[in-house]
């Protein structure tokens, strides 16, 4: 049934090719975007490559900012004792990561997913495999190398603390890079 089910849905996509629409109208021309091709150590290392350490120390930051803020909203926006921010820390860093992954864009490979600067809308977005342990790994380090009591404090002073403190540091994968700039949404044709 799921067979039939995925022929189908190739099928209905592809059907279209080389006809007119219902209007008369030629359909419209078709695009082919490749999967991001991967390094032996980009597919295969257990470490996050070093290209791409700033862009998940800015998801990892996103994430640990949206749950530490989701937290203290559940007490009136009020500090957080010490029990409960190791809790959400260790939470935020044990999480799955599964909407993260690798894409490609002008030649150059980049993290996307929640807290990462808008891409285009064409691309390829290669997720799973081992991008979520990567990230989890990154976050338990952040979290061991500053403290849990230094990375709560920077959040208390707001996300551009925080993401000063984990990445663009001394030590930080940012160090010495300007933040890139959001891209522009590719525009959508519309109907």
């Amino acid at each position: 049934m799921r067979a039939a089910l995925a022929a189908w849905l190739v099928l209905s996509l592809l059907g279209g090719a080389g006809a007119e629409d219902k209007c008369g109208d030629p359909p419209a021309p078709s695009r082919s975007v490749p999967a991001p091709q991967l390094s032996p150590e980009e597919r295969l290392s257990p470490h996050m490559p070093a290209s791409l350490r700033c862009d998940a120390c800015h998801a990892i930051a996103f994430q640990i900012e949206e749950q530490l803020s989701k937290a203290e909203g559940k007490v009136g926006k009020k500090a957080l004792k010490e029990s409960d921010y190791l809790e959400v820390l260790e939470r935020s860093c044990s999480q799955d990561w599964e909407s993260y992954g690798v894409l490609e864009l002008d030649g150059e490979k980049r993290l996307s997913g929640p807290g990462l600067p808008t891409q285009q809308s064409l691309s390829v977005l290669v997720s799973g495999g081992p991008w979520p342990g990567r990230l989890s790994k990154l976050c338990h380090g952040y979290v061991g190398e500053q403290g849990e009591a230094q990375i709560y404090g920077a959040h208390r002073r707001g996300p551009a603390a925080l993401r000063q403190l984990l990445c663009h540091g001394a030590k930080g994968p940012c160090a010495g890079r300007k933040e890139r700039p959001h891209r522009p949404k590719a525009p959508q044709n519309e109907l």
